[in-house]
């Protein structure tokens, strides 16, 4: 597998600067210009908008997550929608708590899809998730103890390359193959719908979306930066070894599987943040985010944006995303081709992402 392109220091941090900058500047703006400016002006944002780009910075923060991995330590993961969507049905499964006798049938403990079955009683692991700091806790928790048990076994194991990432798009399969099941207690292939509030608030209020575009812009920064510190320490130091030389990082007397390990368990948890700030957004949480060919779109996201660089993966998650916006409504029966032919000219023109770029154009200053 090729080796990550290494991006001079500077450049690398400077284009964290613009990176966060940007992020910070559109955190402030689109509020302003959501809640502030009138709809008849030509500046204002609709609520439609800040709904599209809170779910496209979910996006970003996901594939920040996989970059994390697979950019830095050679772990390329098939499987991250599993733990994006384990984080939003966490999420999703407060949102239901919350509902209450607001419901369609109106009870007072279980959601609409439990009185439908006819379920009588609410299950044992939807106990807490009246909570919100319960289910903030489970966000992190799922995603992450899944990851822990999945990553332990493989990497104990050494599964390594196409072999590992195999197994984890069959993990994502056959957990999507699970929560589509009604007696799981999720939902079936339904899923979860309907959320009225978050902590009180009203979902469908322009100041409940844009506060929630800010929350995910925050949790992106926050996410971000936590994988910076990570990689300028000495741990990321060795998980770079790790990439490029394996075997002789084991060589050399570290434990390989244990680095491999945390930093995979940390991604995961960064995926299911992700999720759970997914789900009050878009407004629904069912098994089709569980679909393997989820988790290789966001691959596609880290290598448009450049592999191996975190911010070239967040701004390659939301130029693919918008792409995928604006041609199913400018060509509605081609736009799968136009999406396809975007990804074979950047794979053509630039090989290694939007990135990419900027080491050429340093060079020549």
């Amino acid at each position: 597998m090729a080796i990550a392109p290494r991006l001079p220091a500077v450049i690398a941090d400077r284009a964290s600067l613009v990176f966060l900058a940007s992020l910070a500047a559109l955190a402030l703006a689109a509020p302003i210009l959501n809640l502030a400016v009138p709809e008849s002006s030509p500046l204002h944002l609709s609520s439609y908008a800040v709904g599209l780009i809170g779910k496209y910075l979910c996006y970003a923060m996901l594939a920040v997550a996989v970059d994390f991995i697979w950019g830095f330590c050679g772990i390329l993961s098939l499987g991250h929608a599993a733990f994006f969507a384990l984080g939003g049905y966490a999420m999703g499964m407060y949102l239901m708590r919350q509902i209450g006798p607001r419901g369609v049938y109106g009870h007072p403990i279980l959601p609409d899809f439990m009185v439908f079955l006819n379920w009588t009683e609410l299950p044992w692991f939807w106990y807490g998730f009246d909570q919100f700091w319960f289910a903030l806790v489970m966000v992190a928790l799922v995603p992450g103890a899944l990851a822990f048990v999945f990553g332990w076994l493989a990497f104990r194991s050494r599964v390594t390359g196409v072999y590992l990432s195999i197994i984890t798009q069959a993990l994502t399969y056959a957990l999507m193959l699970a929560f589509f099941r009604n007696d799981m207690g999720f939902g079936g292939n339904n899923g979860f719908t309907d959320f009225k509030d978050l902590l009180g608030f009203d979902l469908q209020s322009d100041a409940t979306r844009s506060s929630l575009l800010v929350a995910t812009a925050v949790a992106l920064g926050a996410s971000y930066w936590t994988c910076r510190a990570v990689l300028a320490s000495r741990a990321g130091r060795v998980l770079r070894a790790i990439r490029d030389a394996e075997s002789r990082t084991r060589f050399l007397g570290y434990r390989v599987d244990a680095y491999k390990l945390w930093v995979f368990v940390l991604s995961a948890v960064l995926a299911g943040v992700a999720g759970a700030l997914y789900v009050p957004q878009v407004g629904i949480i069912n098994p089709g985010e569980f679909e393997p060919i989820n988790s290789i779109e966001v691959v596609i996201w880290v290598a448009v944006g450049g592999r191996g660089t975190l911010y070239g993966a967040a701004a390659g998650a939301v130029l693919v995303n918008y792409a995928k916006t604006y041609f199913t409504g400018a060509l509605p029966e081609l736009w799968l081709y136009a999406l396809g032919a975007m990804f074979v000219g950047f794979t053509i023109l630039l090989p290694h992402g939007l990135a990419g770029v900027l080491p050429r154009r340093s060079g020549g200053r």
